[in-house]
């Protein structure tokens, strides 16, 4: 795929996000927590695919000499896979902070007076090696009423497809819009350009990396 290409197919993926933030701002809790819990269900069930895509990073990224620390950093197996799948329905048992108020005053002529959250719309996350951020980020995102576009690290890119993938099912199940749950299926580190470009359709980027990464997001985003 072309350079060209990628910048398009990373546009779409951007554009069909703030299509779904519109549904999914609307979401109830009951349809947001089911996607929670079915999400869990599918991880589940697709355990032996997902570690098998692992397995393949881990693979990968020892051929090419990545670090012990960071290997292990990928891997999906033991406490990191419980804690993954318990992490969902730890986020389901959450409150829904849509709609809360705080800070309420009543104002000398009785007027109440306070701040109401609501969604943000798209919020862009690029992150480094851990594939089980890709849970984790969806999960708090979602629930909160936003769509979320992942930028995952090379290193770590079959995992996270594959768990990308199920997050979206499990969301075609419940009726939450399956292009809340955006991922980049580019390993091209222009990827990173193109969306750091794309305020037209994202509301909000997080740099979850090292130092070098935060500081090209601060430089480099014309999203805040």
């Amino acid at each position: 795929m072309s350079a060209s290409d990628d910048r398009a197919e990373i546009e779409d993926i951007c554009r069909r996000a703030r299509d779904a933030s519109l549904r999914t701002a609307e979401l109830s809790t009951r349809v947001k927590d089911a996607w929670l819990e079915r999400s869990a269900e599918r991880l589940e069930e697709a355990r032996s695919e997902i570690l098998a895509a692992n397995a393949r990073d881990l693979e990968a990224a020892e051929s090419h000499g990545v670090p012990a620390p960071m290997v292990r950093r990928l891997a999906l197996e033991g406490d990191k896979w419980r804690d993954m799948v318990a992490g969902l329905r730890d986020v389901a048992a959450l409150p829904d902070p849509v709609g809360t108020i705080g800070e309420l005053r009543v104002r000398p002529n009785g007027l109440r007076v306070g701040r109401m959250r609501i969604p943000l719309g798209v919020i862009g996350i690029i992150y480094e090696s851990r594939p089980n951020v890709t849970v984790d980020a969806a999960a708090l995102r979602v629930k909160a009423g936003n769509a979320v576009v992942l930028r995952g690290g090379s290193e770590a890119i079959q995992s996270n497809l594959v768990l990308a993938d199920v997050l979206r099912a499990a969301a075609a199940d419940v009726g939450v819009p399956e292009d809340a749950i955006g991922i980049f299926r580019t390993t091209d580190r222009a990827a990173i350009e193109t969306l750091l470009k794309a305020d037209r359709y994202v509301d909000l980027m997080i740099p979850r990396g090292g130092p070098g990464l935060i500081r090209k997001v601060m430089r480099e985003s014309s999203i805040r």
